[in-house]
């Protein structure tokens, strides 16, 4: 093939450049790309990705309807099962799936056969799918620092692309079981089923929980002042203080921009981890100050998120919070033994809530008051 005529060496001066890519051009056109599906790949500067993503894939064999029939599940099922996941659902006649699709829903058959409601079982879907692309993503990323180089050309970034997908793969499937069954230990270790519940054969979503928030003073402002990797830097160290404040039973819930949310079945160890949080952060000079507030009461607990009064009632004590200070509910003050001291912050009109909440700023015991 003339990839000159046909214009896919374009933009490319140097004679190594222009060699590289006719290597990497040849090598995917014998291995099945045609011409037009190249002069896209090209076009989006997705060249260098493609052997990984064709490793990665399988060949298209099948419609969606074929695929539901194989594997004995109702199409309108495959196709919101697929959504939920965060996945591109073709028309169900239009042959794109391969035999890892197959195997796929096969899998998912069994999960179903276990006696999982559907409805149920596509938010775990839509948990997992969310989770999943975030750590696709990071993956992605963690590959292009390792391995992007100046000058390398085409062909020799894509081949460390393909090779490293061809290392990890292997790993994912074994790493992320042992992940996840830690993972559930924790949570199981903090559970439990009331006598209640069994006699009612349904879960109570609605627990007793204590909610903290708590995100970075003036990320807004530094935004404007500051490049967006620079930003993008701060985020990520925030989520790396929070991995180095936490402490069972505390667990993170999410990640939202410049702030986190965590829960905890007790109050004391809620307010040893954000304390810890801020401290944390105030010794961090890559990070601006953190401001956190912490509330208690019944919540809802649906497909990992929480809702309800005192997640309200926390962020918007976050929000009143002096930099590197903890804002606590009344509630919260109550139930802590000792160890801790509370400074009375007055009563806050909050957004929301119809009358204004007394609030505390709490400290270890022995610390100096802010």
């Amino acid at each position: 093939m003339n990839w000159d005529a046909e214009g896919l060496l374009d933009g490319l001066e140097d004679d190594t450049a222009r060699a590289a890519r006719r290597r990497l051009l040849d090598e995917l056109h014998s291995g099945g790309m045609g011409l037009e599906e190249l002069r896209r790949t090209v076009a989006e500067d997705k060249l260098v990705l493609a052997p990984v993503a064709r490793a990665l894939s399988s060949e298209p064999r099948y419609t969606a309807r074929e695929i539901a029939e194989r594997a004995g599940v109702d199409l309108d099922f495959l196709i919101a099962s697929r959504r939920a996941l965060g996945l591109p659902s073709a028309g169900p006649d239009e042959r794109v799936y391969g035999e890892k699709d197959l195997e796929a829903t096969r899998l998912g058959t069994l999960h179903r056969q276990a006696g999982f409601d559907d409805e149920d079982a596509l938010e775990v879907a839509r948990v997992l799918g969310q989770g999943m692309a975030r750590y696709a993503e990071s993956t992605r990323a963690l590959v292009a620092r390792t391995f992007i180089e100046p000058g390398l050309d085409e062909y020799e970034l894509a081949h460390r692309y393909r090779v490293a997908a061809e290392q990890l793969m292997p790993l994912a499937g074994p790493w992320l079981e042992h992940v996840f069954a830690l993972h559930l230990q924790q949570v199981l270790r903090s559970d439990a089923l009331t006598q209640e519940q069994r006699r009612a054969g349904k879960l109570d979503d609605t627990q007793q929980a204590v909610i903290a928030f708590a995100d970075l003073v003036g990320f807004t402002e530094l935004g404007e002042s500051v490049p967006v990797e620079e930003l993008g830097s701060v985020a990520g160290r925030l989520s790396q203080l929070a991995g180095d404040a936490l402490e069972p039973p505390v667990r993170l819930v999410k990640l939202i921009g410049d702030a986190v949310m965590l829960v905890s079945p007790e109050p004391e160890p809620m307010l040893d981890v954000t304390l810890r949080l801020v401290e944390l952060a105030a010794q961090d000079e890559a990070v601006p100050p953190l401001r956190a507030g912490i509330a208690s009461g019944q919540a809802v607990h649906r497909w990992g998120d929480w809702f309800g009064t005192p997640v309200n009632l926390a962020s918007r004590l976050t929000t009143r919070a002096r930099p590197s200070t903890v804002l606590v509910a009344e509630e919260v003050r109550d139930a802590v033994d000792g160890g801790y001291a509370f400074s009375d912050a007055g009563r806050k009109k909050l957004k929301g809530f119809s009358a204004p909440v007394r609030a505390y700023r709490a400290r270890r015991s022995g610390d100096a008051a802010p």
